[in-house]
Parts: structure tokens; C-alpha cells; sequence
């Protein structure tokens, strides 16, 4: 979804990869924020992996990826998140679950948010279930 609230009050991204890394983070944190999700964890690290975004939509926990692309063509941020990591989220989630002590059967989907420069404003696109149980 383009043009959220948050994405109109934020400016162009910072230089520096890991200065735009967080830039996107913090854009995908508000816009999922304005669409009703509640912040679990940010920047979930373990031996396993690693988690950008843990946040509760209703009965489900929701494992976010933030991709920053400078240009628009979505498909291949999207496109970045590959079998490898893909396998990296999910263990780290597994680990997430385990450390919590929250049942391993919850409800869980992986989600994709990708977020590029636009004109004016910054585009945010979020791909639910973006990543097969």
C-alpha cells in the first residue's frame, strides 16, 4: 500500500546502507503500526538468524522482513528474499517462539515489507504471507 500516513511525514532516505536500513525499518514499523498491528520486537538477532520486525495482528504473530530498494520495480525486493534466507527467518522465528515460551503452533505468517523512494513520498509495499508455513 502506497501513501500512508507515516510515509508522508517521513523524508528521503538517509545515506548509508545501514543508515537507509534503519530508515525503511522505521517506515515499515509505522505503517504497519497505521494499518493495526502492535510492535513485538525489533531487530530480533540470534545465532540462527535474524528478525527486523515481530509484530501481533489480532490472534497472529507476524515475522516482518524490511527490504529497501532504490528503485521502484518491487518485484525484486521481494525477489531478494530467498530460500536461504528464508530458512534463516524461520529458524530465527522458531527460536523467537521457543524463547518466549510461546506455543510453536501459534498462529504465525511471515510477511514482506518492501519500501522504496517515491516522488514526494515513500512507497511501502507489504506482501502478507509473503513466505509459505
Amino acid at each position: 500500500r502506497a501513501g500512508s500516513r507515516a510515509a508522508a511525514l517521513m523524508p528521503g532516505p538517509p545515506g548509508g546502507r545501514r543508515a537507509r536500513g534503519e530508515w525503511a525499518e522505521q517506515l515499515a514499523l509505522a505503517h504497519l503500526r497505521d494499518a493495526g498491528l502492535e510492535e513485538v520486537a525489533r531487530n530480533y538477532r540470534c545465532r540462527r538468524g535474524e528478525l527486523d520486525l515481530v509484530m501481533r495482528d489480532e490472534d497472529a504473530l507476524v515475522f516482518v522482513e524490511v527490504r529497501f530498494r532504490a528503485r521502484q520495480d518491487f518485484g525484486g525486493a521481494l525477489e531478494s528474499v530467498d530460500e536461504h534466507k528464508v530458512r534463516r527467518m524461520v529458524a530465527a522465528a522458531e527460536h523467537f517462539l521457543a524463547r518466549h515460551r510461546l506455543d510453536p503452533d501459534s498462529r504465525c505468517r511471515f510477511d514482506v515489507v518492501c519500501v522504496a523512494p517515491g516522488s514526494g513520498s515513500p512507497l511501502v509495499h507489504w506482501i502478507r504471507d509473503a513466505v509459505p508455513p
